[in-house]
């Protein structure tokens, strides 16, 4: 059953590729919404691109924004990015790869064009348990944005609200990578490395790639993205 357009965040991650399949699967003709915005891990991009067309998004576009004009963040300034890090470790502290207000600012241009299209749909891959402490992460900035939303736009003073949807929220990394099986993911398309080579070869070690072969592990699985480079 069509259930309407809905706008995707799509970084070309694991996450992002699985909410964009649970979306399609819930019936939703699906757009999806990627971003050049300085990242240093640009690679992410062309997975992105080859998520879209394979999970069957409707449309597919990049906005170019300059967040390396703040910096902040390992991932758009010249800072070193975490390696090797323990899970103790990892549970901490925000750690330096959280990109100042990033999701609030995609799930603001989400909102534009869903309100352009008239769709009253958002999805964001976000995940509050293997999380590695991003506050932009949370159920509490979920909701928060979906009341912002719908204060601050047309369509929803107009009685016409939206609705945000974080359908990872509560699952362990593991449990999101068996979803995507489930929905028929090849997660060789993905990639989620803060700090790949020059040919764009995931590290093994940064925050992401520990927690993203760790949860293979878990389910007696290898990681297609990272021996496919390997």
């Amino acid at each position: 059953m069509i259930q309407g357009s809905a706008v995707v965040l799509l970084s070309g991650g694991l996450d992002s590729a699985t909410t964009l399949a649970i979306a399609r699967s819930l019936g939703f003709d699906v757009l999806a919404l990627s971003f050049d915005y300085g990242q240093r891990h640009e690679v992410e991009l062309l997975a992105a691109r080859r998520v879209a067309k394979a999970i069957g998004a409707r449309e597919h576009r990049v906005i170019e924004i300059d967040l390396r004009a703040f910096g902040g963040s390992a991932l758009t300034a010249d800072l070193p990015v975490p390696r090797s890090r323990t899970e103790e470790e990892r549970g901490k502290d925000i750690p330096i790869t959280y990109v100042p207000a990033r999701n609030t600012i995609f799930l603001a241009y989400a909102l534009g064009w869903a309100e352009v299209l008239g769709a009253q749909d958002l999805f964001i891959g976000v995940n509050a348990v293997d999380y590695s402490g991003y506050p932009d992460c949370r159920p509490e900035f979920v909701q928060a944005f979906e009341r912002l939303a719908n204060l601050a736009t047309k369509a929803g003073v107009e009685g016409r609200p939206f609705r945000v949807h974080a359908p990872l929220i509560e699952l362990t990394k593991a449990q999101i990578i068996r979803r995507g099986l489930e929905l028929g993911i090849d997660y060789a398309l993905t990639h989620s490395c803060y700090d790949p080579d020059t040919a764009g070869r995931p590290c093994g070690e940064c925050d992401s790639c520990r927690i993203r072969l760790g949860a293979f592990e878990e389910l007696g699985l290898a990681d297609p993205a990272y021996d496919a480079v390997r």
